[in-house]
C-alpha cells in the first residue's frame, strides 16, 4: 500500500481534518459487524457509514464533536507513560506518529507508536480502569480490539500489533503493565481489507448519490427555470 506519514499533533485540528471522511481504526469493528441471526445490516454499520459521508459532504470531521469522558481523558494523558513503560520492558523504541494517509483510499490511521524505520511492529495501547485492566491479565487480552490492530496493520504495513493495557495505580510493578502481541494472521487482516474495501465502496455510492440529488447549482436552475416557465 502506498502511503502518506503526516506529521500533524493527535487531536489538534489539522490531524481532525486529515481523518475527515476516512475510515479509521477506531471505527474499524463497525465494518466487520454481522447480525448472529436474521438479515440486514446492524445500525451502528449504517451509521457509520452516513457519518463518513456526512463528513465528506460537510469537511467537518464527527470526532472533533465527540464526548471525552474522565476515562478518556486519564487514558489520553497516560499514553505517554505507558509507551515509556513499555520500551522499557521490551528494550525497544517507539517512534510516534500524527496520521498515516493511504494515497488512493479513503482510509488512514493514527497509531500509538511503531517499531523500526519501516514499521515492523505497532503498538496500540489502553489505560482502562482497574477492573477491566485485570481482566485482560485474566482472558489475556482483549478481543475487542483486533478489528482495530488489523485495520492499522493493513494501513501501515506493519507485521504485529503490540496491544498493551497499562494500569499504573496496582501496587505490584509487574501487574501495572500487560503486552499481547498479535500478528497480521492472527487478526485476519486480508479479510479485513476485503471487508474494508466493500464498505467504501460502499460509502463512494452513497456520496454520489448525494451530490448528485444535492447539486446547488441544479436546484438553482430547476427553480429559475419554474419561475420562467410561470412568468411567461
Amino acid at each position: 500500500m502506498s502511503v502518506t506519514f503526516l506529521d500533524l499533533e493527535q487531536r489538534s485540528p489539522a490531524w481532525f481534518q486529515a481523518r475527515c471522511g476516512r475510515l479509521t481504526g477506531s471505527v474499524a469493528k463497525h465494518v466487520l459487524a454481522e447480525r448472529k441471526r436474521g438479515s440486514g445490516e446492524l445500525g451502528d454499520r449504517i451509521k457509520l457509514r452516513a457519518r463518513l459521508v456526512a463528513e465528506r459532504l460537510t469537511g467537518q470531521s464527527h470526532d472533533e464533536d465527540a464526548f471525552v469522558s474522565n476515562e478518556m481523558r486519564r487514558g489520553i494523558r497516560l499514553e505517554s507513560q505507558a509507551l515509556l513503560a513499555y520500551e522499557a520492558a521490551y528494550g525497544v523504541i517507539v517512534r510516534p506518529t500524527g496520521f498515516i494517509r493511504h494515497d488512493t483510499l479513503m482510509v488512514g490511521c493514527s497509531l500509538d507508536g511503531y517499531i523500526g524505520a519501516d514499521v515492523q511492529g505497532i503498538v496500540e495501547v489502553k489505560c482502562p480502569n482497574s477492573d477491566t485492566h485485570l481482566g485482560y491479565w485474566q482472558t489475556g487480552g482483549p478481543d475487542e480490539y483486533d478489528a482495530q490492530a488489523a485495520h492499522n496493520l493493513w494501513v501501515s504495513g506493519g507485521h504485529w500489533c503490540d496491544f498493551v493495557s497499562y494500569d499504573d495505580r496496582y501496587l505490584d510493578p509487574a501487574m501495572q503493565l500487560l503486552c499481547v502481541r498479535r500478528t497480521r494472521a492472527d487478526v485476519d487482516v486480508d479479510t479485513y481489507a476485503r471487508k474494508a474495501i466493500a464498505f467504501l465502496d460502499e460509502v463512494d455510492r452513497d456520496e454520489q448519490v448525494m451530490r448528485t440529488r444535492s447539486n446547488p447549482r441544479a436546484v438553482f436552475q430547476q427553480i429559475v427555470g419554474a419561475r420562467l416557465a410561470v412568468a411567461r
